[in-house]
């Protein structure tokens, strides 16, 4: 089968495209799925890259997110047929460990095989393309957003990395929600993007100071003031010199949520601004089986949309590595084997 490959860690350009990588065979409980699409995250970065405390095994084939069709099923497999459309969930929910797409073989290859619990059904109105968007980002969204967040109407949410991934679906949610939405990109043409998706702001932030804009615009929180000036909710994921700032705008009581640090880990701290305005710091961590379901349901709904850069064939998986690392992309890259 034809495959993206890497047989030890390495920085851009490091995958090898194979037309002749062996076909994989499904042990007992296993299914295989014929790839219709895959979507890159920033983990498939790190997973290539390579990540402290964590043994890939290789040859690694990476890929989290993908949809496609079953096409063999292994010894004990009975609740599922050939045909059956599908879409990956790569967290193992049962007790084996490791992600699919970093321990196990993923979605960059023609074929994959996996154990059949990490299987969703895709309803025939949902595409394959869209499937492929939704467990990593769009669940990490939903999970942050809404079961740890709890963004309600009438909130002010500032959403940093708002055309990416995962914040373009935090940027739905939030406005789904009710919210009034700050959308912060890099460029004209991402913001432009994120208007038509309904933000009420934006804010480039590599030609304006984010806190200078937040005090200008929405006032300077008061150490003493409940309902006064500045955000209720600050989205940050990217961590690294956005930290700080962010705790310097959400009024007492606000919250600051995080889901990574695509930026840096380690970034300077301030932790007189979370006692002083009793700041609530929240990670949500991933996303559960019942978020894929309802992400599932809100594309067939229409209350949802996942947001698809471009689609790109297998062949030209080190471009569209490149694209997600110089942050060139809006919403997500499709790889289609």
């Amino acid at each position: 089968m034809k495959a993206a490959v890497i047989y030890e860690h390495g920085g851009p350009g490091s995958i090898n495209i194979e037309t002749d990588f062996p076909d994989p065979e499904p042990g007992p409980g296993d299914v295989v799925v014929k790839v219709h699409a895959t979507t890159l995250n920033y983990h498939d970065i790190f997973t290539r890259n390579s990540m402290p405390g964590i043994n890939v095994p290789m040859p690694a084939i990476m890929g989290l997110d993908f949809a496609g069709e079953i096409v063999a099923l292994g010894s004990g497999v009975d609740d599922w047929k050939v045909g059956q459309r599908v879409v990956n969930d790569p967290v193992d929910r049962v007790g084996k460990g490791g992600l699919i797409g970093e321990m196990w073989h993923g979605g960059l290859a023609e074929l994959c095989s996996l154990p059949a619990h990490h299987l969703v059904h895709l309803p025939d109105d949902v595409s394959y393309e869209a499937a492929s968007c939704l467990a990593c980002a769009y669940g990490t969204a939903l999970r942050m957003m809404y079961t740890i967040g709890q963004v309600k109407e009438g909130e002010k949410v500032l959403i940093l990395g708002a055309s990416g991934g995962v914040g373009t679906c935090c940027v739905q949610l939030a406005k789904s929600a009710g919210c009034e939405v700050i959308a912060c990109a890099s460029s004209a043409p991402k913001l432009e993007r994120l208007r038509e998706l309904g933000a009420d702001h934006l804010l480039d932030y590599t030609q304006e100071d984010f806190r200078k804009w937040v005090y200008r615009e929405f006032g300077k929180p008061h150490r003493r003031e409940f309902d006064g000036d500045g955000l209720d909710v600050v989205v940050n994921f990217t961590g690294g010199d956005t930290w700080v700032p962010s705790l310097k705008v959400v009024k007492r009581r606000g919250r600051v949520l995080t889901c990574g640090a695509t930026a840096g880990y380690d970034p300077t701290e301030d932790l007189r601004f979370i006692w002083t305005y009793e700041i609530q710091v929240l990670g949500s961590n991933g996303w559960m089986r019942d978020d894929v379901h309802k992400l599932l349901e809100m594309v067939a709904d229409g209350t949802l949309q996942p947001i698809i850069d471009r689609e790109l064939p297998l062949e030209e998986v080190n471009e569209a590595f490149r694209l997600l690392e110089d942050r060139e992309v809006f919403g997500k890259v499709v790889l289609k084997p």
